[in-house]
């Protein structure tokens, strides 16, 4: 299964009064694994940006003068996406910019979003998993020890990256394992934030790894072992009372 992890920065928040994308940041997850390939890049909007979407994501208008428009990157960006699920926090909005994007260039070939992807809204699956709890993307990093340390301003590739281990995580089963142990951490059994963390974070292994080696049982192992089996099945006939 290929999926597309992806998020966008705009001139500002509604693409009906004209306002355009000027970021996007993508990786791919295939069956659940990080693959290294990502998509990136800044798109020069043809307009302002507000004020208000600046102090955010910290974008101005002078970085992306040089930078080329949506038409020059929209076949390279599609492409990447074609076929795939993207997983996106609050879907509507980036699918409303990228859709908006589209309907402007006429193009034969790309229509909207959902005539070449499926879609996948994190913030519904949050709402659903947490009812009544925050939800974004930094309350997500908090309940699942995803560091976020770097996220000052809203980036696309690296709001993309944080939102893929938050997937994982969030999707992956139970994740706080340490939360249900006893006898570690503080005198009443508690694990600490780290140990929680560490427990619960995504670690990344490089693609070219060697492989994890398999130690078998020996015979004599074997044999030990079966004759314990043999032995717990003579004790559960017994009753002790």
């Amino acid at each position: 299964m290929r999926q597309i992890v992806l998020d966008t920065e705009t001139t500002g928040l509604d693409p009906k009064s004209g306002h355009r994308i000027i970021e996007i940041g993508c990786v791919e997850l295939v069956n659940r694994k990080l693959t290294g390939k990502h998509y990136h890049q800044y798109i020069n909007p043809e307009r302002e940006v507000d004020d208000g979407a600046i102090e955010v994501h910290g974008i101005t208008n002078e970085f992306l003068v040089d930078k080329p428009v949506f038409s020059q990157i929209a076949d390279e960006f599609m492409t990447f996406c074609d076929g795939a699920e993207l997983v996106i926090h609050n879907a509507p909005f980036d699918v409303g910019f990228i859709d908006a994007e589209l309907k402007r260039l006429r193009s034969p070939r790309w229509q909207m979003v959902a005539a070449h992807c499926s879609v996948l809204d994190t913030l519904t699956m949050a709402r659903e998993k947490h009812p009544g709890q925050k939800n974004n993307l930094d309350a997500l990093c908090k309940r699942y020890f995803v560091d976020n340390s770097q996220r000052d301003l809203h980036g696309a590739l690296l709001d993309a990256e944080i939102l893929a281990d938050v997937y994982l995580l969030m999707t992956g089963g139970q994740t706080d394992l340490a939360l249900a142990g006893s006898g570690s951490g503080g005198e009443d059994g508690d694990s600490s934030e780290t140990e929680q963390a560490e427990a619960g974070s995504i670690r990344r292994l490089t693609a070219d790894r060697a492989p994890l080696s398999v130690v078998r049982a020996s015979a004599d192992e074997q044999q030990a072992h079966t004759e314990f089996l043999s032995l717990l099945e003579k004790a559960a006939g017994k009753h002790y009372w």
